[in-house]
């Protein structure tokens, strides 16, 4: 080539002759994705875990904790400055009393530290209606009244203390309309931009969330299916120039062994996909519903709500074996299709900071698309050296909790009463928890007095009454058990209503317990009942059917042991309501009474009276039991059980 000649090239080409010819495409830059979910105000260790269930007990590490949080993702970070802290919701809600007796405002203030920028909004966050949402969000005082409550703005993770900053991340939610103004309640999605190129994360609460929460708590809100969201939200981010595109869903699913398939024994590890997360029956779980029907521009689903921990994505790994030592790892791309059949990472968890998820994806600036999607899920693993010696570096989250631990101890730490064994929320093949039973009981107790509502039976939702239960994580018995333990168990802080039912509305509200039954869900809730009252049902039934025998045993449980009044009487037999019309007072919290859990008969009660709060009935009973009284012994025959038969 003469100097002429190259010359002229070279003008061509920066005059836009040729310069997009033979300009060579730009490499594709990965991006750092930390994504965890339902942290529920869960500031100190929720105690150990296990990468699946074949690790051994005693082997399993203690994880969680806010500052391990922050340390493990600051690190994540290091590794990547292109990084983006986000998550599937139920931050705040459901919370231990650390966090629940500041408002939340230490779940907010840890998470602010810990560096989250995006957050779908899950069903708890609602707990308290959407006003306190907004507060949460924006910062402020807690008011009541007009008067400032003592328990907020402590400020040990604000900018002042004595004040209260509101969060730094953005609480997203695309499908939660304001009735009054047709418009979202939140932002529907957050951008961040890496090297010139924007990424999407829309955020997405479940369409369930209604029937899962206190009706005040979602009063003047209106909640859109999930996947119809999003797709109406894909033209517009296009429109801005965005292909790179994720979804924080508060909504998720389980591993679970699909009958008929060869994914045995289920060991739940963390970067499992154990049957694809299908339900038992090979039917879809309701994460794998949405994301069969997400638009194809979506390239990654990070999800929450079932507390599980799962990885169905080109890094999925198949454990299967019955121990440690003949357990078998294989690798198994896979994923969830999409509308088009496309399979879409898909993520959670687990929950209360045990389990980080890191995402790193790369991104084509030239598409300005993701092209590929790496995750793996990481234990929150409090033995590391190296995170242990972080924080001792830099000690400001773990100030943090220091300092609200020190707030709440007296009264976590304040022993109620003495039990002789524990009593978990497990449930039972006929759904009765120990839990369950007591706690059932003591709203019984709190209301059974003329002056206090007359109930002579209580029902408690069983999703209320949260893990682990009452125990002492020590395993030793007798144990004192303490504020702290109760309220980890009732941390919502309902109140206690009472209401007139008829022994047809018993019958009714007892069948609406049943998948898919008169208004319930997709997944039985089996309600815990109190002293007194036991019914049996069958299995094989059909919605209406269930429900073979209920008896009613008048009982004193105001005094200790428990004392039958009555004879027994039968209000259901071989499937029949004997005396419909016959009336019966009932308790049950405010969030039942107003057709919570899809407890819709409960709707129809009559002259209700409001009572005590939860965890107020649950402490007042318990204190019949603390010395030099005798210990609460879940086995007396004086508790009458089993009350539930399972036929």
């Amino acid at each position: 080539m003469t100097i002429r000649t190259l010359c002229l090239s070279l003008a061509l080409a920066f005059s836009g002759g040729v310069f997009a010819q033979t300009t060579l495409p730009k490499a594709a830059f990965t991006v750092k994705i930390i994504g965890f979910n339902d942290y529920h105000g869960n500031l100190e260790s929720p105690g150990t875990f296990g990468v699946n269930t074949l690790v051994p007990t005693a082997s399993r590490p203690a994880v969680g904790g806010a500052e391990y949080m922050a340390a493990y993702v600051a690190r994540m970070k290091a590794a990547n400055p292109l990084s983006v802290v986000v998550g599937a919701g139920d931050y705040i809600g459901a919370t231990p009393l650390i966090s629940a007796l500041f408002f939340d405002e230490p779940a907010v203030e840890t998470l602010n530290k810990i560096g989250v920028e995006f957050n779908a909004v899950g069903n708890h966050e609602f707990d308290k209606g959407k006003d306190e949402l907004k507060r949460l969000q924006n910062g402020g005082c807690k008011v009541t009244g007009g008067v400032q409550e003592p328990n907020s703005c402590k400020g040990f993770g604000s900018a002042v203390p004595g004040s209260f900053d509101g969060a730094r991340f953005k609480w997203l939610s695309a499908n939660v309309l304001d009735t009054t103004t047709g418009k979202t309640l939140l932002p529907a999605y957050g951008i961040k931009t890496f090297n010139g190129v924007k990424v999407a994360f829309i955020g997405m609460t479940l369409k369930g969330t209604p029937g899962i929460v206190t009706p005040t708590g979602v009063a003047g809100l209106s909640f859109q299916d999930e996947a119809d969201t999003v797709n109406a939200l894909v033209p517009r981010l296009r429109a801005q120039g965005i292909e790179a595109i994720v979804v924080l869903v508060h909504q998720g699913g389980f591993q679970n062994v699909v009958t008929g398939s060869t994914n045995q024994p289920i060991t739940s590890d963390v970067n499992g996909c154990t049957g694809d997360l299908k339900n038992t029956n090979g039917t879809d779980s309701d994460i794998r519903a949405i994301v069969k029907r997400l638009d194809n521009a979506v390239d990654l689903v990070i999800s929450g709500h079932t507390h599980a921990a799962y990885n169905c994505s080109a890094n999925t790994i198949d454990v299967r074996g019955t121990t440690l030592a003949n357990a078998v790892s294989t690798a198994r791309p896979t994923g969830m299709p999409n509308k088009l059949g496309r399979l879409i990472p898909v993520t959670s968890s687990s929950a209360f900071g045990r389990v980080l998820t890191e995402v790193d994806v790369s991104i084509d600036p030239g598409t300005r698309d993701i092209v590929a999607v790496s995750p793996h899920n990481v234990l929150v693993d409090r033995t590391d050296a190296a995170i242990n010696a972080a924080i001792t570096a830099n000690p400001e989250v773990k100030n943090v909790v220091a300092a609200y631990k020190a707030a709440v101890s007296p009264l976590a730490n304040a022993v109620i009463a003495t039990i002789t064994a524990p009593m978990t929320n497990a449930a039972n093949a006929a759904g009765e928890m120990e839990a369950g039973d007591l706690i059932a009981d003591a709203q019984l107790a709190a209301t059974q007095p003329a002056t206090l509502g007359g109930a002579v039976m209580a029902f408690m939702n069983a999703g209320g009454v949260r893990n682990p239960g009452l125990v002492n994580t020590a395993g030793t018995y007798p144990y004192d058990l303490t504020y702290g333990d109760a309220f980890t168990t009732q941390p919502f802080g309902n109140s206690l209503v009472t209401m007139t039912l008829t022994a047809q509305q018993l019958k009714d509200v007892l069948e609406q317990q049943f998948a898919n039954c008169n208004g319930q869900g997709s997944a039985n809730r089996i309600m815990q009942i109190s002293n007194g009252l036991k019914y049996s049902w069958d299995s094989a039934g059909t919605c209406g059917t269930r429900i073979v025998e209920v008896t009613y045993t008048p009982t004193d449980v105001t005094v200790a042991p428990p004392v039958v009044t009555g004879p027994t009487e039968f209000i259901v037999q071989g499937g029949v309501v004997l005396n419909p019309s016959k009336t019966y007072r009932v308790t049950v919290n405010n969030f039942m009474a107003t057709g919570g859990d899809g407890f819709g008969v409960l709707v129809g009660g009559t002259s209700p009276l409001g009572g005590a709060q939860d965890i107020d009935a649950l402490t007042a009973y318990l204190a019949n039991y603390k010395a030099p009284s005798a210990a609460y012994n879940p086995a007396s025959a004086a508790l009458s059980k089993p009350r539930i038969t399972r036929q």
